[in-house]
């Protein structure tokens, strides 16, 4: 199971990589492997200002289709274009290509609330 220990991760299995006052989000290795070949991806909240644990967009797989969760407040400054003509890049590459959006954070101190790489294994 690949969890990177340099970012932060939430109980519904999405992860977030802090650059700045700026974070990418996306889901897990986890997450994609459960959901298995992931067809589309669907944002409509670029723009829009949303609180933590609001939905943002959601992800369909083949089985499935699943809400995906803001893990801290922001603005949504930019969904990946990349996967509206591939969303199997969050299968292959969950944690690099496969991130889903870019948000503006609100307030820093959320992010201690966010699982370390070392919890979100426990959890797992």
């Amino acid at each position: 199971m690949n969890v990177p220990e340099n970012l932060k991760y939430t109980k519904d299995h999405e992860w977030l990589r802090i650059e700045g006052e700026e974070a990418f989000i996306g889901v897990t290795d986890f997450a994609q492997g459960e959901l298995g070949d992931i067809v589309f991806v669907e944002v409509e909240t670029e723009g829009e200002e949303l609180d933590k644990e609001e939905v943002f967009g959601t992800i369909e797989a083949v089985k499935t289709v699943s809400d995906m969760f803001m893990p801290v407040a922001g603005e949504v400054l930019e969904f990946n274009e990349k996967l509206e003509d591939a969303p199997d890049l969050i299968n292959s590459d969950p944690y690099g290509e496969g991130w889903i959006i870019k948000i503006k954070l609100d307030d820093a101190t959320e992010l201690e609330e966010l699982l370390s790489a070392e919890a979100y294994k426990e959890l797992l």
